[in-house]
């Protein structure tokens, strides 16, 4: 699964990075769509992707490790039933002031106390600080997910603007093109859980996915 699979724009393209962007671009519209079917999706992606970059990008992989362990959580959490809309789906709301403090606050921390591990060990990462604003950052995002917070959105972009870059510059090039699908699938999916969290269970607008 670590083999190439082709050559795009000069950069190579491996089977299981392709594979695993591919199932968490659909696990991001199932997200989208407030669909219970994102978490086990996401799981399998996190499953593939930290094949793709174990012994080689240990934030990543560790990430991916992160992705798997709240991809259950968050099934567990949408599967209670809390918080419905009229529809059968999650209701996305934003998170208070307090929770945006409290989550901000745990990712700065978080970072700098994973960055420390990741300098005192280094064969566990060759960029610390990024390996571990990621690591982080995706825990951060997930979190906010499986509660129905339409911040989450806001996270995976910020996460997404380090890992981009980090991903070309390691020679995962098909987890950088494929952000660019990813970056218009979160400003839209930010924008429909925003109106709906914003008019309740009601369809905002004619033909927005249920």
């Amino acid at each position: 699964m670590n083999s190439e699979a082709f050559t795009l724009l000069g950069q190579h393209i491996i089977w299981s990075d392709m594979t695993g962007n591919l199932l968490g671009l659909i696990a991001l519209a199932l997200g989208w769509r407030r669909s219970l079917w994102t978490w086990p999706v996401q799981f399998l992606s996190g499953l593939v992707l930290f094949g793709a970059f174990y012994g080689h990008l240990a934030g990543s992989a560790g990430k991916q490790a992160v992705v798997m362990a709240v991809a259950l959580y968050g099934w567990w959490q949408w599967q209670r039933g809390r918080d419905r809309a009229s529809d059968g789906h999650i209701a996305p709301r934003f998170a208070s002031w307090t929770e945006r403090a409290a989550i901000l606050a745990a990712a700065a921390a978080g970072t700098v106390a994973v960055a420390l591990l990741f300098k005192a060990h280094p064969n566990l990462s060759w960029d610390p600080w990024p390996d571990a604003y990621i690591f982080v950052g995706t825990i951060a995002a997930m979190y906010a997910q499986a509660r129905g917070m339409v911040e989450f959105w806001i996270a995976w972009l910020l996460v997404d603007l380090v890992g981009v870059p980090l991903n070309f510059a390691n020679g995962y090039a098909f987890s950088g093109f494929v952000y660019v699908i990813y970056g218009a699938l979160v400003l839209w999916g930010m924008r429909d859980w925003w109106l709906r969290s914003r008019e309740g269970a009601r369809p905002v607008l004619e033909g927005a996915p249920a």
